[in-house]
């Protein structure tokens, strides 16, 4: 089995019942996510991404389309499609009166596992919550909550965890401590990872591939790397050692000034190389202190493929 989950043809339409009109949410979205990837699911605010994940997860029931989560087809083998996933949601939904330990017993108890599967210790030794294990999930911080979260979602041993937002107004610490789990978990277990989140710089260091969605459609999926060399420009940030006055530059490169006395060349790799505009430097008569180059990251690429 090379794909984790198979979409093919994924459509949700809410309303249409006389009261309002349909819209659809989900437009046939294709997607498949390789075995043991981490991999990013990206996109504006309502472009589908909740509704996808909340599919996978069995919580909404999809308009048309065919569903397979570790082999198994969602409408044929709906318990072993679900006992193969585990989500950590983005809202903090928890019952206050259960501690981490009991609330992460119940949840092994739904999905049927046997108490003598059980891991709750192993689980919450993982997410740095021994010693609030006996604690009402009441008196955990806002962060614990969000571990407590990680945890449930483990309980049942799936191939396959869903973040949605996972570090969505979390201090710097939880955050690296995440990521930790995270890794380890992908590198160490095989598990399959998939990520959704607004923190653009997180998905570009994290993520082995990443599908981007738009409007309920596939806009763009592919590895990381494809993804960050699809745009052409670069930048070359030069500081002279004294001020500068005209350069014969190449065409097609522009030339700004910045307050500090930079020269920032904005230019497109498919046409100018560095050595071009470094040898049209050098010709100005210009002496250089430093000089460095500036690609663009996932964030650019985001705004050019849903915006541009």
């Amino acid at each position: 089995m090379s794909n984790a989950i198979e979409i093919e043809g994924l459509r949700k339409t809410y309303g249409g019942d006389g009261k309002s009109p349909p819209k659809d949410a989900l437009k046939g979205l294709d997607l498949e996510i390789p075995v043991g990837s981490i991999f990013g699911l990206l996109g504006p605010n309502g472009a589908g991404k909740s509704t996808t994940i909340n599919i996978l997860a069995g919580l909404v029931r999809k308009t048309e389309g065919k569903v397979r989560i570790w082999g198994f087809d969602q409408d044929i083998n709906p318990r072993q499609s679900r006992a193969a996933i585990g989500v950590m949601p983005q809202e903090l939904n928890l019952d206050p009166f259960f501690s981490p330990a009991g609330a992460l017993e119940v949840q092994a108890g739904l999905y049927g596992v046997p108490k003598a599967d059980r891991r709750t210790a192993e689980i919450l030794e993982l997410v740095g919550l021994s010693d609030k294990a006996d604690a009402y999930a009441r008196t955990l911080s806002g962060g614990m909550r969000r571990r407590l979260l990680l945890a449930k979602a483990l309980v049942h041993h799936p191939q396959i965890l869903v973040l949605d937002e996972p570090t969505a107004g979390v201090d710097i610490e939880l955050r690296q401590m995440l990521w930790r789990n995270v890794r380890r978990l992908n590198e160490e277990r095989g598990m399959t990872i998939i990520l959704t989140t607004h923190y653009l710089e997180e998905a570009q260091e994290m993520c082995d591939e990443i599908a981007i969605v738009n409007h309920g459609e596939l806009v763009i999926r592919d590895k990381t790397s494809n993804l960050l060399n699809r745009l052409d420009g670069k930048t070359m940030v030069i500081t002279p050692e004294a001020e500068v006055g005209e350069i014969a530059l190449p065409e097609r490169v522009d030339l700004a000034r910045r307050s500090d006395g930079s020269l920032v060349f904005t230019y497109k790799r498919s046409v100018v190389s560095a050595d071009q505009l470094l040898s049209a430097v050098h010709r100005a008569g210009v002496s250089i202190r430093d000089v460095r180059t500036e690609e663009a990251d996932l964030e650019d690429v985001f705004v050019s493929l849903t915006h541009g």
